[in-house]
């Protein structure tokens, strides 16, 4: 069993490119499995230092915060809260992948629940919603160990790999943080 406690969450770095390009490519197949593939011109430096500098900028504007997840500093995955709305709302949309050899181990789980710990305090969030394929069951299982519950069901609401699919709706609020 892995030690999860090692899990950190960092923000991006340009000290970061080469291995979260690494990252990328390594695990390019499978996270096409689950996500919308991202265009082949990602695959690239120039790309992936875009992506970070991007990141940055949202930092500063508090419009998003992404996260490479490391263990003795090999990323793991990524994780994000993006579409942060405030003042009255307090919300963001929480995003993750996890590189397919860390999958079913509960390092997903335990990215979430760091995350989930940064939102409801460093970043003052009120609310954080997620979305899933009802087929992605390995997504809604961490969702619920993390304390989400699901709100809503829309039929037909996204085009994946040319084909329509339902998404499922999701929420935790801060209230119920340590819950």
């Amino acid at each position: 069993m892995p030690d999860l406690d090692r899990l950190q969450l960092l923000p991006p770095s340009s000290a970061d490119l080469p291995a979260l390009l690494a990252f990328e490519l390594d695990n390019r197949a499978y996270f096409e499995r689950w996500v919308t593939a991202r265009a082949p011109s990602y695959y690239h430096q120039e790309a992936i230092a875009a992506a970070i500098e991007q990141a940055q900028r949202e930092r500063q504007q508090d419009l998003a915060y992404q996260y490479l997840a490391k263990q003795d500093g090999q990323i793991i995955g990524r994780v994000n809260l993006t579409a942060v709305m405030r003042p009255y709302f307090n919300k963001a949309t929480l995003g993750y992948r996890i590189g397919e050899r860390f999958g079913g181990r509960g390092y997903a789980t335990r990215v979430v629940a760091l995350l989930l710990e940064e939102a409801f305090g460093t970043l003052e969030l009120w609310r954080v919603e997620a979305t899933a394929r009802p087929q992605n069951l390995a997504s809604i299982a961490v969702m619920q160990r993390n304390g989400f519950h699901q709100y809503g069901h829309s039929e037909k609401a996204m085009r994946f790999q040319d084909a329509w699919s339902d998404l499922l709706y999701f929420e935790r609020r801060k209230e119920h943080a340590g819950a």
